[in-house]
């Protein structure tokens, strides 16, 4: 690893940071490549920045600042100082989509003071992928309470571009359609927030590094302006501090196109380094679940006569597991607690260590281990926090004595406590705690009903994946998710960090589950969705019996869940995305491609391959003739070999998809 801290030289700092000298109010930052500027500008007394991206102005003169209870933070302000530095270095992730990731960035940091003596700074960061900002109120004889009622950053676009967006303040959380209109027509959205402008550049706006603060939603002011908003306490208040405050960072990613932005790592480098001293439990994987058939109506997942979670299910999927090569199982509902209402809005009590009627889960696990597969742990707090946080060190110490080192734990509930919103303050730093409670006990986390990803995985390496939009599941009992869906994720949601999908529906018509629902893609595509959509742990989520004899399930034996690199070939919001990832463990290449309700060609190069290595490329797509609606389940298998000169033309149905391993020869 390489870092360097760097001043920048005496006399540019007197022409851009020299405040007391030269009085200047106007200052800017560029992006080490120079592609990307923010300006800071003290107009009069009030703060204000723009962003520019080469010659084209993204952001125009837009607030900073804050509203607290008894002072307003976004104006009647004087320039104190500025100061400016470089960054440059490469770390290490534990595990991830890139194995090295390089931290390179020019930073200004302003200090300013307010008319009643109060200290604000602001510090930027410019990237060659983007521009960030952040603000940090530092101890000054305070002694009272900080309560933050507004947050007055503006987003002023330049120009009116398509926003891909899902609702804020919603039962749902973050578990809705993504939609595409003008910025113009947006009221209160989610981030990350995705927008294409008509020349093609596109940006997202999201944070990073939020920590013991309300996340922020953006709400839509007028024109094509936006304004950053924090979600709320129920008693109306943004954010509860003592003595300070570090906001998370604003971030605006940049890119030329779209699949420029899967590729920026700008989130996870506004978050601190790991944490962690022991991260030996921490490991990528994929996993099978008693959860598909509990989703499709096969099973139950409260005690009955179809009672999924049982010890004779358990040791059934054990056995197929082991059979497989499938090292992890996922067993929901094995606790008390569980009724037919269960998912219902109401403070839900369940038990975190005892056992459901027909379920032993110190016999499951030893009979896993005599197998050499590992239980998943499942918490279901129905978001009764008040419940569950009186448990939670009993919870997991059961884990810890029996050898199991990961969990995933839900919040179903529209609010937590059937009070806080799931990403206002309060929820930020319960879903910190828990995954800090977790380390301890030696546990990685995957959240569902989460707080949305910002980054706090380089932090803390132990937070797997979480959920955070609309999974696999809403195929098997609503009217599903339509075929543009996963073409989104990737643009929007995954900007964030990796998402628990839950693919791998073989049975895309579920043959086995409620009349008229389905998966509306084709089998193939499910394959390739292990490529595109990133997480280090997937599930294989259909039923054992789907997968037996079928040959399309090798893909998802061979496909890893920890990548050295990623490239994204191709893509377009909405329509179609090609993904390919290196092996972390082996020098093979996987790719993934598909598509909406569109069939399409997609004619890819093939020079992310070794120069002057041959690949046998193992080929999985829709069969001639197959989409959606036809032969859906048809996978045409088929084996060439190529090189790194080559190309290939993949032909998707609609909704369909292709999947390719490129084992190096």
């Amino acid at each position: 690893m390489t870092s360097r801290k760097l001043l920048v030289p005496a006399l540019l700092a007197l022409l851009i940071a020299g405040c007391s000298e030269t009085k200047n109010t106007t200052h800017e930052l560029a992006s080490p490549n120079g592609d990307n500027k923010i300006t800071f500008s003290l107009d009069g007394s009030v703060p204000t920045y723009t962003v520019n991206h080469e010659s084209k102005e993204i952001i125009t003169p837009s607030a900073l600042g804050f509203i607290l209870k008894n002072e307003d933070l976004s104006k009647d302000f004087e320039l104190v100082d500025v100061q400016t530095s470089t960054h440059d270095d490469t770390w290490e992730q534990v595990w991830g989509e890139k194995k090295n990731i390089r931290n390179h960035y020019n930073e200004m940091v302003v200090k300013l003071q307010s008319k009643e003596k109060h200290n604000l700074e602001i510090q930027f960061r410019a990237f060659d992928d983007g521009v960030a900002f952040r603000y940090v109120f530092p101890k000054q004889n305070i002694k009272d309470s900080i309560f933050i009622m507004d947050e007055v950053t503006a987003f002023n676009l330049k120009e009116d571009g398509k926003a891909w967006w899902i609702p804020a303040y919603q039962e749902n959380r973050y578990e809705y359609l993504y939609e595409a209109s003008p910025v113009s027509t947006l009221d209160v959205v989610h981030t990350p927030l995705t927008i294409e402008n008509k020349d093609g550049v596109v940006v997202s706006f999201h944070e990073a590094n939020l920590v013991d603060f309300a996340s922020m939603v953006l709400r839509h002011t007028d024109g094509s302006n936006l304004k950053s908003e924090l979600v709320p306490w129920s008693d109306g208040i943004k954010v509860r501090t003592i003595e300070t405050f570090t906001s998370p960072w604003r971030t605006i990613q940049i890119g030329e196109k779209p699949a420029d932005l899967i590729t920026s790592y700008m989130i996870l480098n506004l978050n601190e380094p790991n944490a962690l001293t022991d991260t030996s439990y921490i490991e990528p994987f994929k996993y099978t679940g008693i959860w598909w058939g509990m989703h499709i109506g096969k099973y139950t997942f409260w005690e009955s006569e179809t009672q999924g979670a049982t010890t004779a299910h358990a040791k059934e999927y054990i056995d197929f597991n082991a059979k497989e090569g499938i090292n992890y199982l996922l067993i929901e509902g094995w606790n008390k607690g569980w009724t037919p209402a269960w998912y219902e809005n109401r403070m839900h009590m369940f038990s975190f260590t005892e056992n459901a009627d027909n379920f032993d889960l110190e016999k499951v696990v030893e009979y896993g281990k005599s197998k050499g597969v590992n239980i998943i742990g499942y918490h279901e707090t129905g978001s009764n926090l008040i419940n569950y946080l009186k448990e939670i060190d009993e919870g997991f110490a059961l884990y810890k004595r029996l050898g199991i080192h990961n969990v995933k734990i839900g919040q179903v509930g529209s609010k937590l406590n059937m009070k806080e919103w799931h990403h206002g303050q309060f929820g930020v730093n319960y879903y910190r705690y828990v995954l800090k409670k977790a380390a301890e006990y030696g546990l990685a986390v995957n959240f569902h009903e989460p707080i949305k990803d910002t980054g706090e995985r380089r932090t803390y390496p132990n937070m797997m994946a979480r959920e955070g939009s609309r999974g696999m599941e809403y195929n098997a009992w609503s009217e599903g998710n339509p075929p543009s869906h996963e073409t989104i994720l990737p643009f929007t949601r995954l900007l964030s960090g990796p998402m628990d999908f839950t693919p791998g529906i073989l049975d895309v018509e579920v043959k086995q589950g409620y009349p008229g629902k389905r998966v509306h893609t084709t089998a193939a595509k499910q394959l390739a969705l292990y490529v595109t959509i990133y997480s280090p742990i997937e599930m294989l989520a259909d039923l054992p019996e789907n997968y037996e004899g079928n040959p399309a399930f090798q893909f998802l034996k061979d496909v890893p869940t920890d990548w050295d690199d990623t490239k994204v070939l191709n893509g377009e919001i909405g329509e179609y995305i090609t993904t390919a990832r290196k092996d972390i463990k082996s020098a093979d290449w996987y790719l993934g491609s598909i598509t909406n309700e569109k069939a399409r060609d997609l004619e890819v190069n093939l020079d992310f391959l070794d120069a002057d290595a041959q690949y046998e490329a193992q080929i999985y797509a829709d069969a001639e003739g197959t989409d959606e609606t036809h032969n859906p389940d048809k996978v045409s298998i088929t084996k060439q070999n190529v090189t790194a000169k080559d190309k290939l033309t993949l032909k998707l149905g609609a909704s369909g998809g292709a999947a390719i391993r490129f084992k190096k020869l």
